[in-house]
């Protein structure tokens, strides 16, 4: 560090734990999303999160529970479904909102999970469109050659969604499918969610689930 670098950018810089973005698509599977952010804000990690516009939809159809679109609102919903009150650092973002931080470039951050990851958001992300902030946002860490985690929830695949997933992991992307395994004796759905979530949160480098994982066997 230079001499002449002034002492409160050294502390700063030390300090500040760079955040995560996650991606809510209106994909079935809003429980992924949930997991992932209990785990995430129990573990203190800062989240910038944005919902698209079809994920309050998805909401009603399979809750019955309407998702408030006011960030400040939006930030207590999510820790309630979460349960997680208090720890972590949680900002929401409007949709629609294409001037947020997490549109730029130059505000730094781990990378970006989408999940769960629709094949509509799928299809934009590999043709390269950013019709809303969830789209610039993933977009930017693709041409930042930052991390993009998508977790793709449906079944079958056509030839056209595997095409799209193909572009996407030729770009940078890594695909984690919404598919669970079973030699950790899972017991609940919960625990069947929970594979998901900790091998998406593997391609961070972040451990805070706590799943039984593969042991070699006598």
């Amino acid at each position: 560090m230079r001499e002449n670098t002034p002492a409160f950018f050294i502390r700063d810089c030390a300090v500040i734990k760079r955040p995560l973005i996650i991606g809510v698509s209106g994909a079935s599977g809003l429980i992924y999303a949930v997991r992932a952010l209990k785990y995430l804000l129990s573990a203190d990690y800062a989240i910038e999160l944005v919902a698209s516009k079809a994920t309050y939809m998805v909401w009603q159809a399979e809750l019955g529970i309407r998702m408030p679109p006011e960030p400040i609102q939006q930030e207590q919903f999510w820790r309630t479904q979460a349960g997680v009150e208090f720890s972590g650092k949680l900002t929401c973002h409007p949709w629609g909102d294409v001037g947020a931080n997490i549109a730029s470039g130059s505000f730094r951050t781990l990378g970006m999970l989408v999940i769960p990851c629709s094949m509509s958001t799928v299809g934009k992300l590999a043709a390269g469109l950013s019709s809303d902030l969830l789209e610039r946002s993933a977009d930017v860490q693709l041409k930042e050659g930052r991390k993009l985690v998508i977790v793709p929830r449906e079944t079958p695949f056509s030839l056209i969604h595997l095409r799209n997933l193909t572009t996407l992991a030729e770009a940078g992307a890594r695909i984690v499918p919404a598919i669970p395994a079973w030699y950790h004796n899972p017991q609940t759905i919960e625990d069947l969610v929970d594979f998901v979530v900790a091998r998406a949160l593997d391609q961070f480098e972040i451990d805070c689930v706590g799943i039984d994982r593969w042991k070699e066997t006598d």
